[in-house]
């Protein structure tokens, strides 16, 4: 363990970085929604000599990449975070970040995801301000609308931005290492109907009806056989009906209905395009075979990606050099041998794998119960502790 790295960066110096980060809003939604964020970033990598830029994206949005170069002959590392972040949500002064008893900093972004950012950049200024230069470069990627359509990491890709591996920095939880993730995409089924006068009921088409039929043949045929399957360390395959919002009074036959689904895929297992076919056979068996059935299936338009990219999942093996560098390295930190798991939600670690084929892990501080929520905090002792790993597994994994 290199503790003399770490005397480089301060618990205040975390702190400070985190919390001025919370302070400028970049919820979806925002006018050039992270520019400011990266503007700060690009000022602090700037005040420690590290080259950085700001990449332009489409709409005044923007990513800011820094690199740490190394002296050659060394595995190059990316670390992986997103500027962006979720609306308050009912979350009081969610932009006004504050400590409690000296132990948790709250506020809209803490956890997910400046806190794990602020780790990130203090690794690598760690390192920069010891003097000594790895063999091998890292590179932080600030990036743009992960929280959405995740244009900030298709760009990394498609400048060309690559490493011998990634780690993206979303709340774990104490100790975990995320090595997989399932897919994702998001559906809206629509039903159209005829509206009319409930009392005239007969000569109406009822779209909640049609939504009624059509969940009752997706609970009798295919949700069974997507929750049948299974892979080891992603978990099972699953689907949920989320939303369902049809008519408008009660004197009136609905003319319009519609249904919103989560589908969650297994790589390597279940391709995106499967789970596409699956979902539109049944309506298109519905149609066929229901009187007055009327339905059509799309991808939502918030889940739509850039063309080409879609929300894929990963498999990291255990064995990897990367997972083998972050469990030996968040061992010595923590003292407490480190627990694989899948990660629970969508990152961006799909898209770096799967289209970057970039071993990649999930590793960060802060707990994921508290992203999105109104009650967003992260505990300091995690900011300070997975600010040791990073500039660790920098130091091992560059060598």
């Amino acid at each position: 363990m290199r503790t003399d790295i770490f005397k480089y960066v301060s618990r205040d110096e975390l702190i400070k970085w985190t919390m001025d980060m919370v302070a400028i809003p970049s919820y979806s939604g925002l006018p050039n929604q992270e520019a400011e964020v990266a503007a700060y970033i690009k000022n602090v990598f700037d005040n420690e000599d590290i080259p950085c830029t700001i990449r332009p994206l489409k709409n005044g949005r923007c990513n800011v990449y820094a690199t740490l170069k190394g002296s050659g002959g060394g595995k190059s590392l990316m670390y992986n975070g997103h500027m962006d972040t979720v609306p308050a949500y009912g979350m009081e002064d969610a932009y006004t970040p504050w400590i409690d008893d000296d132990q948790n900093i709250h506020g809209r972004g803490t956890t997910d995801m400046k806190g794990p950012i602020a780790a990130m950049m203090g690794a690598l200024i760690a390192w920069k301000r010891s003097g000594e230069i790895l063999p091998g470069d890292v590179i932080f990627c600030g990036v743009a609308d992960e929280e959405e359509a995740s244009i900030g990491t298709i760009a990394v890709l498609e400048d060309g931005i690559l490493a011998d591996a990634a780690i993206v920095g979303e709340p774990m939880g104490d100790n975990a290492i995320a090595i997989s993730q399932k897919g994702l995409e998001w559906y809206q089924v629509d039903f159209h109907g005829r509206t009319v006068h409930g009392g005239q009921y007969r000569k109406g088409i009822d779209a909640i009806e049609m939504a009624v039929k059509y969940y009752n043949k997706m609970q009798d045929t295919l949700v069974p056989e997507i929750r049948s399957r299974y892979l080891e360390g992603v978990g099972e395959s699953t689907i949920n009906i989320g939303v369902i919002q049809g008519g408008t009074q009660c004197s009136t036959v609905a003319g319009d209905c519609y249904i919103q689904l989560d589908r969650r895929f297994l790589p390597g297992v279940e391709s995106y395009e499967d789970c596409c076919g699956e979902l539109q056979a049944v309506v298109d068996e519905l149609n066929a075979s229901e009187e007055n059935f009327n339905a059509t299936i799309k991808v939502l338009d918030v889940s739509v990606m850039q063309e080409g990219y879609v929300h894929q999942g990963f498999i990291q093996n255990s064995e990897d050099p990367l997972v083998k560098c972050a469990a030996a390295c968040t061992e010595r930190i923590s003292g407490t041998e480190p627990e694989f798991m899948a990660c629970p939600c969508w990152t961006d670690a799909g898209l770096l794998a799967h289209y970057g084929h970039i071993p990649v892990v999930v590793l960060g501080p802060g707990e994921m119960e508290y992203a999105h929520s109104s009650s967003e905090i992260i505990a300091i002792s995690a900011l300070e502790k997975y600010f040791k790993i990073y500039t660790e597994i920098m130091g091992d994994f560059c060598r």
